[in-house]
């Protein structure tokens, strides 16, 4: 009987993704920026709050009665749902991501990221035709389950989903291929909140905002980009590695491993939970700053941005408009930032390492925090502007440095299911950093401080913050000899087995895809061999080219969009 006959492999599972010989490592990261651009709208779903304050009323809201309880306006039609109800589900995008990615990271890992994928587009996407609905009918309710419970946990599968995968094709840039992909979730609501003011702006009537017809028309979009990102995803077969690399000897960096913990032993370890406070207090002290960015500016500098040497508070309704204008250039340029921020400071751990990284983040971090209130007072716009630039971009760079962080310390087998764990961080950030930022506002406030000194404390208690992140990274070390799987165990764990990929490659389960990776390494010339960009044929130069325009295309209009904003900053 033949290995073929003996194993069948289902075309979702893991073993149908090893990539055959002649595979071009360089198709997988546009295949993740195609998932993480998607959901990375997530960050801009504050387009649709005003539009959906007045679904019922349409030119203004229509507020519910005074006597009407929480639990009858979750089901009322007749009235309009208020900002703070909506916003619940910002709330529930990030706490089900962290909730998803920790429990089925581990599932992740023996399923594959191609399986994975696909649950996550029709998650995200399914979510949005159920807000669709919600928004039809009239039902909150179904927004908070549709796009907060079933989105939320399409957000944690597409995030984590090609963390292990991007880190075991570019071991030598376990940084820069993590920053990649993780750079699209922070580019996602570039593309996404202009897109969605157009076609909210095209399909609305005098009877409605647009708001039911923009959801359905950007889940048939996002689904197109995520299933065709879940099918481009291939792991590499056991043992491969880039032509002419040779990994780092044990004893050159002890923390670096080359061996593997199990995920039910990593999330015990004391580098685990070091590292999750490390995670949890850098993202802490930036996302704070992102949910007040817009007013913050406001209240700081006041008329000064318009040239007026007056107190927010003694601004016009017109003055108050032209600040704000200001105020949203200064939150695209922070966007910006943070998904710059994503690739080069990733990109910039592969040359001095993820603990030294960290080490700067907290330390420069530091600095800029604690100068934050002295530059405010000088009344320095621009030292302002750019300090909070070089802080948005490491809170962007935490999140795309931390997967090969975990990498260099656990190992790449379970790395992505690591990773999942690990992001109940950002959860719990999600939930200190604002509260910090907000209740100490209002609590100075209510102190009778000036409002342009308002946020002096917060920005002290934050650069306290990044002081604890430092002393949690610095007691970072080794994992201990005793956590390591031995070579057996790792062997049993495997579930892409020698068998799978003989099957594969004998013909018998030849596939349309098989057809395709064929026809590119037959038209490179049928070179088989590790594909660097320097080693490509012109027919796979063209379908990489391709496949980085279908992700690079989308960016770069969302950058240009953002760039125009920004530039009323400086006007």
């Amino acid at each position: 009987m033949s290995v073929a006959a003996v194993y069948s492999p289902s075309f979702l599972s893991r073993e149908r993704t090893v990539a055959r010989s002649g595979f071009n490592r360089w198709l997988v990261p546009p295949a993740a920026l195609a998932i993480h651009l998607c959901i990375g709208m997530a960050y801009g779903f504050s387009v649709f709050w005003l539009p959906l304050s007045r679904a019922v009323g349409v030119t203004a809201p229509v507020a519910c009665p005074a006597d009407m309880s929480f639990v009858q306006t979750i089901f009322a039609t007749g009235c309009d749902w208020q900002i703070s109800m909506l916003g619940w589900m910002y709330t529930l995008f990030f706490v089900f991501l962290g909730c998803s990615a920790a429990v089925f990271g581990g599932w992740l890992e023996t399923a594959g990221p191609r399986k994975a994928g696909l649950v996550s587009a029709l998650c995200w996407c399914g979510g949005l035709v159920i807000s669709a609905l919600g928004v039809k009918l009239h039902q909150i309710w179904m927004l908070w389950i549709g796009s907060g419970v079933i989105g939320g946990i399409g957000l944690g599968l597409g995030y984590i989903s090609p963390v292990s995968t991007l880190i075991k094709w570019f071991p030598d840039r376990r940084g820069m291929a993590t920053g990649m992909a993780i750079m699209g979730f922070g580019g996602g609501a570039m593309i996404g909140a202009p897109l969605a003011d157009m076609l909210m702006k095209h399909f609305a009537t005098p009877t409605s905002v647009g708001v039911t017809e923009t959801f359905l028309a950007m889940a048939a979009i996002y689904f197109v980009f995520m299933i065709g990102g879940a099918l481009g995803y291939r792991v590499p077969r056991e043992g491969w590695k880039p032509a002419g690399w040779t990994p780092p000897a044990a004893s050159t960096n002890a923390m670096v491993t080359s061996r593997h913990v199990h995920l039910d032993i990593a999330w015990k370890t004391p580098q685990f939970w070091l590292i999750w406070a490390v995670l949890c207090l850098n993202v802490s002290a930036g996302i704070g700053v992102i949910g007040m960015a817009s007013p913050m500016l406001q209240e700081v500098f006041g008329g000064k941005l318009i040239g007026v040497d007056v107190k927010f508070a003694e601004l016009s309704a017109v003055q108050k408009g032209q600040i704000a204008a200001i105020a949203a250039g200064f939150t695209g340029l922070l966007s910006l930032c943070n998904i710059a921020g994503r690739f080069l400071w990733a990109s910039f751990s592969d040359k001095i390492g993820r603990k030294a990284t960290y080490s700067v983040f907290f330390i420069l971090g530091l600095v800029l925090y604690a100068s934050v209130p002295t530059v405010a007072h000088q009344g320095s716009v621009l030292l302002f502007v750019l300090f909070f630039c070089i802080i948005l971009s490491m809170y962007g760079g935490g999140f795309a440095t931390v997967p090969a962080y975990l990498a260099d310390m656990f190992g790449t087998h379970m790395v992505g299911a690591i990773h999942g764990r690990l992001l109940t961080a950002w959860a719990t950030a999600g939930v200190l950093g604002p509260v910090l930022v907000n209740y100490l506002r209002e609590f100075q406030l209510a102190a009778g401080i000036p409002r342009e000194a308002a946020y002096d404390q917060t920005m002290y208690i934050m650069a306290g913050l990044l002081v604890l992140g430092l002393v949690c990274n610095l007691l970072v070390r080794a994992v201990a000899e005793r956590h390591y799987m031995t070579d057996a165990d790792v062997a049993r764990l495997r579930k892409t087995s020698a068998a799978a990929v003989a099957a594969r490659e004998s013909g018998v389960h030849a596939d349309f895809e098989d057809f395709l990776e064929e026809g590119k390494a037959g038209a490179a010339g049928g070179v088989r061999r590790d594909p660097s960009v320097a080693g490509m044929g012109s027919a796979s130069l063209v379908v990489v080219g391709l496949a980085w325009a279908a992700v690079g295309l989308p960016l770069l209009w969302g950058v240009w969009i953002t760039l125009q904003k920004a530039v009323v900053l400086f006007h």
